[in-house]
């Protein structure tokens, strides 16, 4: 192979490759900036644009500009702060709250429960003997069988017996 094909088939061999790159890259026509007479000039318009760009704005809402990340987390811990009113850290979290609320309930139904274990004053109960019992000896009261009869006219015995 002649010196002349070598640097024949390397100068093809290059071209190939710049084709690839140039397909890579794009026209420049086809950029969507003003300047297209280079990828470099290109680039600084584009650096400029953004560097001139006024989109954050901690003093407005708009549609075209944002909050800086400061002020973004800031309102974000107020809203937390109002969601939350003041919690305890136990409940500073949706999942704490929620894990509460079930042991409340289940802490709700044991006092439910043992409200309805005690002796009413302000409607009848139907109770059991050894409920009527503990009920007795926790007032210190007797059973009305061991009172007797309390229609029992005391009087007439008082007298019968003074006969």
């Amino acid at each position: 192979m002649s010196l002349q094909t070598q640097i024949q088939s390397f100068v093809l061999r290059a071209a190939q490759e710049f084709n690839a790159v140039y397909t890579k890259i794009g026209s420049l026509a086809s950029l969507s900036t003003t300047d297209k007479t280079s990828l470099v000039a290109a680039i600084n318009e584009l650096k400029s644009a953004v560097n001139a760009s006024t989109s954050i704005d901690d003093g407005a809402i708009t549609t075209s500009t944002t909050y800086s990340s400061s002020k973004i987390v800031g309102l974000l811990d107020a809203l937390k702060g109002e969601i939350l009113g003041g919690a305890d850290a136990a409940y500073d979290t949706l999942l704490e709250i929620q894990q509460a609320i079930q042991t409340g309930e289940t802490a709700a139904g044991a006092l439910l429960d043992a409200v309805n274990k005690r002796v009413r004053y302000d409607a009848a109960q139907a109770l059991t003997a050894p409920e009527q019992a503990q009920a007795r000896s926790n007032i210190g009261a007797v059973a009305s069988a061991d009172v007797g009869d309390t229609n029992f006219n005391f009087v007439a015995a008082f007298e019968a017996a003074l006969v």
